[in-house]
């Protein structure tokens, strides 16, 4: 599921409050964009320990080969 605003949507809102002056609702677009960073941060860390992974895996199958 992707969400509906991306994150450069939260910050022109940020950029929005501070020309306008209201910052009402600046407290929940930082906690917005506090959580997109957090699963893009997230996200990185999975895909950069898959590829640790894989790699770990073939050396893994090269020594059984050797090992035949």
């Amino acid at each position: 599921m992707y969400p509906n605003r991306s994150i450069c949507e939260v910050l022109d809102g940020m950029r929005d409050c501070y020309k306008t002056r209201n910052f009402a609702y600046l407290l929940g677009l930082i906690e917005e964009a506090q959580y997109m960073a957090n699963r893009m941060e997230s996200t990185l860390s999975d895909k950069k320990d898959i590829k640790r992974m894989y790699k770990e895996r073939s050396e893994l199958y090269e020594e059984i080969e050797k090992l035949r």
